[in-house]
């Protein structure tokens, strides 16, 4: 096998052939070490590394693997997940599905406490929530995340929420166009935009979903630059036209940019033009967001 004389994009990154032949040469002089120690020797190697100094491990083991179904790599067989992982397992800790029978005005049941998802209880429970309850389940994000599970205080504690920010489209073109993105610009500020890529609001109260979306705005900026150490100057969400009209985010003084194609982020032979077209919005966490995130200040 040998690496072809053409670079390749992943994750926002270009990976040189001559980078790309010192990843066939790691995988094929390290064998016997398993999947995941491989793409952090290839992190170290190539200083793949997140704004906040943390290895890009999740999006090297993708890539990998992309080079393993292109013929570059043998890479070492996956190791089975542990049976704790197994959504069946989840069903055990929820029990009775929380929220749903609280009825009325949020009024009713504040405060709302946001609490940030850091314990195995807390991330058990907030995986099963989002995959029984959400339309598109539960999947591991790309990047960065941070995960928020949301509680009414009256008339007792409840879990009423789950809100996930992760790391944001690579390419979008009415953010981009709105932000006034060229592509060195984008590549040089994208780490400061963050997407909300799942938001779940379990019962039927009224005005919780954009009362929600303004307490988690509200310390998602400390989290992110804390956790990350960078500073969120933007957040963006895509919204599913066949499904919701996206009330909550327009009360909560989200500006609504316009729509994605429809390809989905995988549809490199635009097979798929206008088959999954979806609103973009997007919510500024500083004054002139637009001018920060094209280096203006």
């Amino acid at each position: 096998m040998s690496i072809t004389n053409e670079s390749q994009q992943f994750c926002g990154r270009k990976f040189t052939r001559e980078e790309l032949s010192l990843i066939q040469e790691v995988v094929q002089t390290c064998a016997g070490i398993s999947r995941f120690e491989l793409a952090n020797t290839v992190c170290e190697l190539l200083s793949w590394n997140r704004a906040g100094g943390g290895l890009k491990a999740r999006e090297c083991r993708d890539l990998l693997e992309r080079l393993e179904s292109q013929g570059f790599l043998n890479l070492p067989g996956k190791q089975k997940r542990s049976p704790m992982k197994s959504p069946k397992r989840f069903a055990v800790i929820l029990g009775e599905s929380p929220g749903d029978r609280l009825t009325g005005s949020v009024e009713e049941f504040v405060p709302i406490v946001v609490e940030l998802v850091q314990s195995h209880e807390q991330r058990q429970l907030f995986q099963e929530l989002v995959s029984r309850r959400h339309y598109l389940g539960y999947k591991m994000p790309y990047g960065a995340r941070l995960q928020y599970l949301a509680y009414v205080s009256r008339p007792r504690r409840e879990v009423v929420g789950c809100v996930q920010f992760s790391s944001p489209a690579w390419r979008m073109k009415v953010r981009d166009q709105w932000i006034g993105w060229d592509d060195a610009t984008r590549a040089r500020c994208l780490q400061h935009v963050v997407n909300n890529s799942r938001f779940l609001v379990l019962p039927q109260i009224r005005n919780l979903a954009s009362t929600l979306l303004s307490c988690v705005l509200r310390r998602l900026s400390c989290d992110w630059q804390q956790h990350y150490g960078v500073k969120p100057w933007l957040v963006e969400t895509l919204v599913d036209q066949k499904r919701f009209y996206g009330g909550c985010y327009r009360a909560a003084n989200w500006i609504v940019l316009g729509e994605t194609s429809g390809r989905g982020r995988m549809d490199r032979t635009h097979q798929r033009y206008g088959a999954d077209v979806k609103t973009v919005l997007v919510y500024p966490l500083v004054k002139h967001a637009a001018r920060w995130l094209t280096g203006g200040g």
